[in-house]
């Protein structure tokens, strides 16, 4: 596995796609101290100061664009297992879609882009600080590391390249378990890390909220909500928000 890293670019995603044009092997990772112009879901700005994790996975991937769309679960999937390699005071869980957090809190989100025989993982991780603001509130590793664990005479946090390492192994086991045994193992490892479903939840579309609650992940990857009038909406994409 190749990384390639860099002290400052615009948006990994956009590097490794001009990467792959130079006809750089695959699989391969991207990976900056800085970003000046990341990117999140739904065009949304990604905050980028230098310390935390930015790196885009680049992998050969010629399915649909249904099918390129469940690899965001892997991503969320192999981005919770690196953290977990940590001595946390609190364990990963995942929102759905493709949320990371710690605490309850956002830690990690994910960009992927399916372009014909490649797809694109952008992963953000706040290994030494967060944002303010946002849809959710977020926090980062370094505040749930055991300070045990940072005090003592081998330190296992190494900064962004060191989770790089951890992160990289973990997602090619994701995706290569993914390609072998289809969505219906990573439905299930999801659903192990996800400690909301079933629960409350609020679902915010472009043109209409509801509340109700999350009953399911289905094998579209789509989330299945009984709405408060007793309807059953099954949720493509949108924002949601899990809780009473």
């Amino acid at each position: 596995m190749k990384f390639i890293q860099y002290d400052s670019l615009g948006s990994t995603n956009l590097e490794a796609e001009r990467l792959f044009h130079t006809r750089e092997r695959l699989p391969f990772w991207v990976r900056a101290d800085e970003q000046t112009a990341g990117r999140g879901r739904r065009g949304r700005e990604w905050s980028s100061p230098a310390g935390n994790f930015y790196g885009t996975a680049c992998y050969a991937f010629d399915g649909t664009p249904e099918a390129a769309a469940k690899l965001s679960f892997v991503a969320a999937i192999a981005t919770a297992k690196a953290l977990s390699a940590y001595t946390l005071t609190s364990q990963p869980s995942l929102k759905w879609p493709n949320d990371v957090l710690l605490g309850g809190r956002k830690v990690a989100g994910l960009l992927l882009e399916a372009r014909p025989r490649r797809v694109l993982i952008g992963i953000g991780v706040n290994l030494v600080s967060h944002p303010e603001g946002g849809n959710i509130p977020a926090t980062h590793l370094l505040a749930h590391i055991d300070p045990a664990a940072l005090n003592s005479d081998e330190p296992e946090f190494t900064g962004p390249e060191g989770f790089l390492a951890i992160l990289a192994r973990c997602f090619d086991t994701a995706f290569r378990n993914h390609l072998a045994y289809g969505f219906s193992a990573t439905r299930a490892d999801w659903m192990d890390l996800c400690h909301t479903i079933p629960g409350p939840v609020t679902v915010r579309l472009p043109h209409e909220s509801f509340t109700g609650q999350a009953q399911s992940l289905l094998e579209n990857g789509a989330l299945r909500v009984t709405a408060q009038d007793g309807t059953i909406r099954d949720v493509h994409a949108g924002d949601v928000f899990f809780g009473s």
